[in-house]
């Protein structure tokens, strides 16, 4: 069904649900607001031009999505973390004709308005404030009826920018009338059993690419939304209680904090309505995989794919207790491992992944970036390194542009960081190369710890102990670093990018 049909036949079922007060907006509600918004966007706008968003949880932003979406324009979230040069850099690289944003955001909207003269329309979900007028003014300006010329739009992601500026990740429009189910909802609906009945928990923002497709496929199909304003892994734990949550997507980073609650408050919360959980967006480490799988029964599956659809494999708890490790076999083209040089490489040799049939797009204003992206068979080369197994399953070894040269030797961090996150003691790990005179890097972990005062030399020797009783010793840390966070964005993703500037200032390890 579409979002009409679905106002239609139940009006009044629940679309968007915020999580932490409970508060609704219905599938008519959605339908209406977002036919509306629509109508003003498409007043100053043409078919596929873009709007950017900077808003936070809520159901403004399902508004302004579906919005885009049956106008045929295309949605630019902004992280609304960043600061005003990296957010003022997306809406001005995106060419947005439009900004939405809330008061909350104001005093960062009103900057970047100011200094973008592109702009031709400024909404606020809200009160109104400096140039940004409020969306019901600018509704009771517009005819109460839907656009006549209703057609898909799509979204235009950009990269998080972990390796440097953010690219944006522009496709070509779907030239399909409004309703059109995409590639992603029909696969959540085959796959992952998304229908009319599903109650779906997400609990990262909105501005990253898959919360917001799958919040809005969830809708699509039928079933609500229950999306908190941040996570919290004890509420986390009482929201699936609460709203009897079928279907609930999670990054490993959750995972983890989840499983470090005492045993007492993980039993506390029923969760005997969760049908499939699902994970995505990094690597989760096997230890803590097992025990998700171990505490939510065989109902955890996991998927790996990137913002730029570049190519996507999926596995079950079963197939993945058989396959430890594993992310899975490919489901939209044959997994390709090549050498620095191109060449096949066979089962079980790390390498570089290549998907067959990998969808086309470009990188906005980047045409060699995009040219990299595919090689001269038109594959995908997404930037991960890894192998498959001898029944075509994929495992990954880490970013190509995170692996450490020690000695000659070619060392993937994400083991490293796999094991150190089986540590009691750890809450999160990173493992970066540094300088070292006699070996050109070495290996570094920096750790956050459950309990910081516990951090000093007789961890760090622990820590390192810990790592040589399950790797070879050349992988195992030099040293160990303690810090109070490390720099990841609320998906999951580790801004290494971060972490290496502290030890290669000046370096092309920056890159």
């Amino acid at each position: 069904m579409t979002l009409v049909a679905l106002a239609a036949h139940g009006p009044n079922d629940p679309a968007f649900v915020e999580a932490e007060c409970g508060e609704a907006m219905s599938f008519a509600e959605l339908d209406a607001a977002s036919a509306q918004l629509a109508r003003v966007l498409r007043g100053k706008l043409a078919i596929g031009d873009r709007v950017a968003v900077l808003l936070d949880n809520g159901p403004s932003f399902s508004v302004a999505t579906w919005a885009c979406r049956r106008a045929g324009l295309r949605l630019a979230p902004v992280n609304w973390h960043l600061t005003f040069q990296e957010a003022a850099y997306i809406v001005d690289n995106s060419d947005a004709l439009a900004l939405i944003t809330t008061p909350r955001l104001a005093e960062i909207a009103s900057k970047i308005a100011a200094d973008n003269l592109r702009l031709r329309l400024r909404i606020s979900d809200a009160a109104p404030f400096d140039r940004f007028e409020s969306l019901a003014a600018l509704i009771e300006r517009e005819p109460k009826s839907p656009l006549q010329d209703e057609t898909e739009g799509n979204l235009m992601f950009y990269s998080s920018g972990t390796t440097g500026l953010p690219k944006g990740i522009l496709r070509p429009l779907p030239d399909a009338p409004f309703g059109t189910q995409t590639k992603l909802e029909v696969m959540m609906s085959a796959l992952y059993g998304f229908d009319t009945d599903t109650r779906f928990y997400a609990p990262a923002p909105l501005y990253h690419a898959a919360p917001l497709a799958w919040t809005m496929g969830a809708q699509m199909l039928g079933g609500c939304a229950y999306i908190p304003k941040r996570f919290d892994a004890e509420q986390a734990l009482a929201h699936i209680e609460k709203y009897r949550i079928t279907h609930a997507k999670f990054v490993p980073t959750h995972f983890v904090r989840m499983l470090r609650l005492p045993e007492s408050v993980r039993r506390k919360y029923d969760l005997s309505s969760l049908r499939f959980v699902i994970h995505s967006a990094a690597p989760c480490p096997a230890d803590i995989k097992e025990a998700v799988i171990a505490w939510f029964g065989p109902i955890v599956h996991e998927y790996y794919s990137m913002s730029e659809a570049g190519g996507f494999t999926a596995i079950n708890s079963n197939e993945w207790l058989a396959h430890r490790g594993s992310v899975g076999r490919s489901l939209r083209g044959k997994v390709h491992i090549l050498d620095d040089d191109g060449r096949e490489l066979p089962a079980g040799e790390v390498g570089h992944i290549h998907f067959e049939n990998a969808e086309r797009f470009e990188y906005h204003k980047a045409p060699e970036k995009t040219e990299a992206f595919f090689n001269a068979a038109g594959w995908s080369r997404p930037g991960d390194m890894g192998w498959l197994d001898a029944d075509d399953f994929l495992y990954l070894a880490d970013r190509a542009s995170h692996m450490i040269v020690s000695g000659g030797v070619n060392i993937y961090p994400q083991e490293i960081e796999a094991a150190l996150a089986a540590h009691e003691a750890v809450l999160d790990a990173a493992v970066i190369g540094v300088p070292d005179v006699e070996y050109g890097e070495a290996v570094k972990a920096v750790v956050q710890l459950q309990n910081s005062a516990n951090a000093g030399p007789a961890m760090e020797a622990a820590l390192i102990a810990h790592c040589r009783a399950r790797l070879a010793a050349f992988k195992c840390p030099r040293s160990v670093d303690f810090v109070d966070a490390l720099p990841r964005l609320p998906t999951g993703k580790l801004q290494k990018r971060e972490l290496r500037q502290r030890y290669w200032p000046d370096s092309k390890k920056l890159i």
